[in-house]
Order: structure tokens, then sequence, then C-alpha cells
């Protein structure tokens, strides 16, 4: 087996399982609105999940590891990749808060921050900033 090979399939095996993370989020209030099933169609076709693998998750989501990123900074750029999605998604107003919110709570940030790192990450993501903006809006919000 090549390295290549190797190296593809160790990814793709990431995404899915950060996937059925996600769908184990959108799940934790036991129903997926329809907004969250859009966003997770979508979200699938970006990480490369098949339609198979796709409906394997959807009913067995709480079988597969969660992929909690191990540093502060993998977790901001998580952050970011999340927001930059559900504002590509326009899930707008207090369906967007709410996603973005549990999405915070999912990867590991105290739930007394949320609110303020949520409203945060959407005004940085609004104003088109990059990783690196994004990470010292983040890092520095209280200053």
């Amino acid at each position: 087996m090549a390295i290549s090979d190797l190296f593809d399939r160790e990814f793709r095996k990431r995404n899915k399982d950060h996937f059925a993370s996600i769908v184990r989020v959108a799940m934790s209030d036991d129903i997926i609105s329809e907004s969250e099933q859009n966003f997770l169609d979508r979200l699938a076709d970006r990480l490369n999940i098949s339609s198979d693998d796709y409906r394997v998750i959807l009913k067995s989501y709480e079988s597969h590891p969660i992929n909690a990123p191990n540093s502060y900074d993998q977790r901001l750029e998580r952050l970011y990749d999340l927001a930059r999605m559900v504002w590509a998604d326009k899930i707008r107003g207090k369906n967007e808060v709410k996603l973005l919110r549990r999405f915070c709570v999912a990867l590991g940030f105290h739930a007394v921050n949320v609110k303020y790192i949520t409203k945060k990450a959407l005004e940085l993501v609004r104003q088109d900033a990059d990783l690196e903006e994004f990470v010292y809006g983040i890092k520095n919000m209280n200053q």
C-alpha cells in the first residue's frame, strides 16, 4: 500500500468522524430541522461523504468516535470552518446563533463563554476575516 493511499484513507475517516460529530450536535435536541438538514447535506458534499456513508452516519452517528481538537488553536480552526459554513449556507438569525453555539460547546469551549465566542465568530466571518485574522480576533476579543 502506498503512503498516499494510507493518507487518503485516514483523511476520509477523519472527515467521516468529523461529520458524525456534527450530526451528533444536530441531533442533541432529538430532531434535525430543515435548516440543519440543508447544512448537513452541503457539509457532506464538502467533506466528500458518499451517499451510502451519509445514510449510515445519520443512523449510527453515535458509533463514530468524537474527534475533538487537541489544542485551542485547532478548536479555533474548526470554529472558523464551521462559522464560515453556517454563514455560507445563509442560516441567519436565531437559527444561525443556536447552531453555532451548539458547535462551540461540542468543540469544547466553556459554556459560559459560548455566547461571546459565537457573537465574535459570526462578526469576524461577516467581515470576511481569513483564518489568521479570525484566530487573532477570538483570542483578543476582550481587549
